[in-house]
């Protein structure tokens, strides 16, 4: 697979990602990457692995999932019609074949980064020991959010970055490596205002790890041309939640579910764009092997 191939599949990436609310034909998204229907097809599966119907098919059920989590004044017919399912009974189909639950469910018992305590029903012990964990967890996240992140709110200016896309949890250091030895001949990172970071562009809690996309890149102070399958986009300016940390990599997971739980206890709610990492430091050379990152979390 080409560097070219990939680096168009990163343009249709965020084409899709803009439109999904819209009707995105083979044909209308061959053409925006430049590329017979039948070329495209061949090659999309092979980045994806997915073809590029199932992939626009997940995506808006992983939307729909974020709305009705993240969107409580939004019917669920309303967030059907939105995501462009003809019908209600479609779109409920639809959305049980990826999460077993029908959409109304599932906003209900979802759990939403431990926002809120359900009402558990006593008299059933295994209930009542889902409970008890759940408070455990609970209270062990808070706990590790207060020992070991400093949260602001900053509000961030619209700021250039170059990246490579990842698929999935597997290999990813080698995304880092790659981004890291493509700065190294430009000096990008000798100027310390230069970040490695990762843009999230899916959720754990609603895509599967090995489908949850990823860019993995470097923030520049001006948009510069690019090669292969390194390509530009924008963190968007806006107003986030930033958690600061210093930590050991295994314990990234803990820390982003500790900061949504604090966004969720302290009344915000998360904005229409990508929670991202910036990294402060290289955690191979840190005397413990500890990364001293901030996480961001975009907020309304």
């Amino acid at each position: 697979m080409t560097e070219e191939y990939k680096k168009r599949i990163n343009a249709v990436f965020e084409f899709i990602d803009a439109n999904l609310d819209n009707e995105l034909s083979l044909e209308k998204v061959a053409q925006m990457a430049y590329y017979s229907p039948f070329h495209f097809h061949r090659i999309f599966k092979m980045i994806t692995n997915e073809t590029l119907n199932q992939y626009i098919i997940r995506r808006k059920i992983e939307k729909a999932a974020a709305l009705l989590i993240h969107k409580k004044e939004l019917t669920i017919t309303e967030i059907g019609h939105q995501l462009g399912f003809t019908s209600n009974a479609v779109f409920t189909r639809t959305f049980k074949n990826y999460y077993h639950q029908n959409p109304s469910d599932f906003r209900k018992t979802h759990p939403h980064k431990f926002s809120k305590i359900s009402q558990v029903d006593s008299k059933n012990s295994q209930q009542k020991e889902s409970y008890e964990t759940y408070i455990c967890n609970l209270i062990n996240l808070k706990n590790f959010t207060t020992m070991h992140a400093k949260i602001e709110i900053k509000e961030w200016v619209t700021q250039p970055y170059a990246y490579v896309t990842h698929i999935g949890v597997k290999g990813v250091e080698k995304a880092f490596q790659k981004i890291i030895q493509w700065c190294a001949p430009k000096q990008i990172l000798e100027d310390h205002s230069c970040k490695i970071i990762r843009v999230f562009h899916d959720s754990f809690k609603i895509t599967a790890p090995d489908k949850v996309r990823m860019s993995i890149g470097v923030t520049l102070t001006e948009k510069i041309k690019t090669h292969g399958d390194i390509s530009i986009a924008e963190l968007p300016k806006g107003k986030y939640i930033v958690g600061s940390y210093e930590l050991s990599i295994e314990d990234l997971e803990k820390a982003w579910t500790g900061l949504f739980i604090w966004m969720n206890e302290n009344g915000y709610k998360k904005a229409n764009y990508n929670p991202f990492e910036v990294y402060h430091n290289d955690f191979n050379k840190h005397p413990e092997k500890k990364a001293i990152i901030d996480l961001y979390i975009p907020v309304e």
